[in-house]
């Protein structure tokens, strides 16, 4: 079967399927079988598609009709223009998440720093902010350990800091960009340590969330998803804990739901947390709340 017969088949599958981007999905998929990008495979869809790539295409097709994420069948995504692996042990990066990055770079300017990232996943947040300041120490820390161990690969692939050669204390004293990753219960293994800026994608969905039933989401693990006390336990718990890790001036920064976004202002208020605030994401959704540790 010729390459561009088979990836029509594959969009009408996965437009029957209720594929919310059936074209997007089967090219993705048909370039990463083959090894190709997409200039190739429509200037060569012509050709007959090899035996065994047509077999492992049409199963990545069946598995995406059901709704398996791409980015799990692929094993990576981009973020911030930086390819990261993925894995079923941690969140998908979206496109939203990098208003966080972006407001880290704003209250991050310096040449030289430290940044938490809390509940860091693949890496993506803390990767790309160390990507943008190279001078600073970047430590990423999340409760799995798969997660730590895909966000050190994803450093090390990315050339983005060697954690076990430098060390983050290294990096700061040398000036080196770095970043490091550790096992760690938000807070519970940062005893004594301090950052300028902390940053965290927490879990913020709350149980009873229809959403969870639908999408990428069912693929994705719902620890990282979902928060009690509708979805604002662990956006708490990070305010609470963040006043003894941030330096006098330091700048709080926390993702959340696009409904959320007063509530975490009047915890950061109650927390004594001064100009707080809020930030749209490209959708016009208020994203990112933040607030700046007293001096």
């Amino acid at each position: 079967m010729r390459l561009d017969r088979l990836l029509s088949r594959a969009v009408e599958r996965l437009e029957a399927a209720g594929s919310p981007s059936p074209r997007l999905d089967a090219e993705v998929l048909l370039c990463h079988v083959l090894g190709v990008d997409l200039a190739w495979l429509y200037t060569w869809g012509d050709r007959e598609s090899p035996v065994l790539e047509r077999a492992r295409y049409e199963a990545l097709i069946a598995a995406r009709a059901v709704g398996e994420p791409v980015a799990y069948l692929t094993g990576r995504r981009e973020f911030w223009g930086l390819v990261l692996s993925t894995s079923p042990d941690t969140l998908i990066p979206r496109p939203d998440t990098e208003t966080l990055v972006e407001v880290a770079l704003h209250r991050g300017p310096g040449p030289v720093g430290r940044l938490l990232d809390l509940g860091t996943g693949t890496g993506a947040i803390g990767l790309a902010f160390a990507s943008e300041r190279p001078g600073w120490a970047v430590l990423g820390v999340d409760i799995s350990p798969a997660a730590v161990a895909l966000a050190r690969y994803n450093a090390e692939r990315l050339g983005i800091g060697n954690a076990e050669r430098l060390g983050i204390g290294n990096a700061e004293r040398l000036g080196i960009g770095n970043a490091d990753f550790r096992h760690s219960d938000w807070f519970a293994a940062l005893a004594g340590e301090d950052f300028e800026l902390v940053v965290a994608n927490p879990p913020y969905i709350a149980e009873d969330d229809p959403h969870l039933a639908s999408g990428d989401l069912r693929f994705e693990p719902r620890s990282a998803l979902v928060a009690a006390n509708q979805g604002l336990a662990d956006l708490c718990r990070l305010v609470q804990g963040a006043r003894n890790h941030l330096v006098p001036g330091g700048w709080l920064l926390l993702e959340h739901g696009h409904t959320q976004a007063a509530r975490v202002r009047d915890i950061l208020l109650d927390e004594g947390f001064l100009e707080v605030a809020s930030i749209e994401d490209l959708g016009g959704h208020e994203r990112v709340s933040l607030g700046r540790q007293p001096e």
